[in-house]
């Protein structure tokens, strides 16, 4: 398996100049309207990107208690790698045109599992060359079945059990959803109890990530550390900072993957 030769986050200039063997480029666009990512995706995606799909391929059904975007079974992640011809040593630059708050778990997920994988700063917005329209064909190739190490996530009862110990639990969801004064998707509004509240689009200016020395000077000022856990509305963007942390050395934390939307339709 790949060595984690690549920073979390890379430039495009920087993605074009790495030394990669077997390097594919994923496309992971998705919306929460009606939008669909893989429209967007045969529309228009760099040359040779695969599309993975947040539905589909890097999430499991919702359900009470799991929230909106539980992981998938490792089958099913591993169906949808070897599909887009994506094998446990190939490396992995993904991308999508939303700051990496969608792209950022594909790369979470992959990295998690010890496979090289980056998240193109700047998302397909950084691309200047020309598009490739349609879906092109790939030859699937053989990807492991692989179980996520149960030390990178946690559960509602052991984020609750960490905030008792005085831990730091980063809630990455805008001040207005944290405070509960709105809650568009959601069936409760709030937060859990004791945690902070720390964006993750503080993470970026014009779509790019700000200065990764930056971020980690504010992080450890909030005492954020390896040992922090990360939730957002689905598991999906907290990824985004969870990534940010890893490049400044932090270490890359732990994630709730239910996230609020697991949290509050707790059985």
């Amino acid at each position: 398996m790949s060595t984690l030769a690549l920073p979390p986050i890379v430039s495009i200039t920087a993605a074009a100049n790495a030394d990669g063997i077997s390097t594919v480029v994923c496309d992971a666009r998705a919306y929460l309207d009606d939008r669909v990512g893989r429209d967007a995706y045969t529309a228009g995606h760099i040359p040779g990107a695969r599309h993975l799909d947040l539905d589909d391929a890097l999430a499991g059904e919702p359900a009470p208690g799991l929230g909106r975007h539980p992981l998938p079974a490792p089958e099913v992640f591993a169906a949808a790698l070897s599909n887009a011809g994506i094998g446990a040593d190939t490396t992995v630059l993904a991308y999508d045109d939303a700051g990496g708050m969608i792209a950022g778990r594909l790369v979470w997920m992959l990295r998690t599992l010890g496979q090289n994988a980056a998240l193109l700063d700047g998302g397909i917005q950084a691309w200047d060359g020309e598009f490739e329209a349609g879906t092109p064909e790939v030859s699937a190739v053989d990807c492991p079945v692989r179980t996520f190490p149960s030390n990178a996530t946690v559960d509602a009862d052991e984020v609750e059990a960490f905030i008792a110990s005085g831990g730091v639990v980063v809630d990455v969801r805008g001040p207005d959803r944290f405070a509960g004064t709105t809650e568009p998707i959601d069936p409760e509004a709030g937060h859990i109890a004791g945690a902070i509240n720390a964006p993750f689009t503080d993470n970026l200016i014009d779509g790019r990530y700000r200065p990764i020395d930056e971020l980690g000077a504010e992080y450890q000022a909030r005492n954020i550390s390896g040992d922090t856990i990360y939730y957002c509305g689905s598991g999906v963007s907290a990824c985004h900072s969870m990534l940010a942390a890893e490049a400044a050395g932090l270490g890359r934390g732990r994630l709730y993957v239910g996230s609020w939307s697991g949290y509050c339709t707790r059985p």
